[in-house]
């Protein structure tokens, strides 16, 4: 398997630059989702970071604990790589009104923006993404919605210097107790 390279986010920024920067919205009917009910709990998932010029992809799964404490959502995502690498990230989101959240993760530059639409949840941010020691300015813009069997999925596409390099694929299983 071929890891996520500057040079293969660079090549892929610059043959995607007329792609699309946002995800489109799901298909189908789809249940009203909100932030906390989302990712309050423990959680469980599993996804795949995806350079769309080059097709190489990043495998991980993620175990997720978020915990709702007044307008203020905590969520702390142990990733576990394919390749071997693990990384702890803690989100904190507070509520800034009706359908509308800010919040920042340890990798954050800036705040997130949150806004839930009723089925679906987009969230708007700029990370540090770091891998095998480098660190690398990443933009993402996510779409966030259950899925037919009732698992959250979270589809991004990932933009460096304002243009699409690739995709990420994350569900989320919420588990028992």
């Amino acid at each position: 398997m071929m890891l996520l390279s500057r040079r293969s986010l660079i090549l892929g920024s610059l043959a995607l630059g007329a792609c699309s920067r946002v995800p489109p919205s799901p298909e189908g009917p789809l249940r009203p989702i909100r932030l906390e009910d989302a990712f309050v709990g423990r959680s469980t998932g599993s996804g795949v970071f995806r350079v769309t010029l080059t097709g190489s992809e990043r495998r991980f799964r993620a175990d997720l604990d978020g915990r709702l404490e007044g307008d203020r959502l905590t969520v702390v995502e142990d990733f576990f790589y394919d390749d071997g690498e693990e990384n702890t990230l803690t989100w904190v989101f507070d509520r800034a009104g009706p359908g509308r959240w800010t919040g920042r993760r340890d990798d954050t530059v800036g705040e997130a923006e949150v806004v839930e639409t009723g089925t679906e949840i987009r969230l708007s941010y700029t990370a540090d993404f770091e891998s095998e020691g480098e660190v690398t300015r990443l933009g993402f813009e996510d779409v966030i919605y259950y899925g037919p069997e009732g698992q959250v999925i979270n589809d991004a596409v990932v933009t460096r210097w304002g243009l699409p390099v690739g995709t990420v694929r994350f569900e989320i299983t919420r588990l028992a107790g």
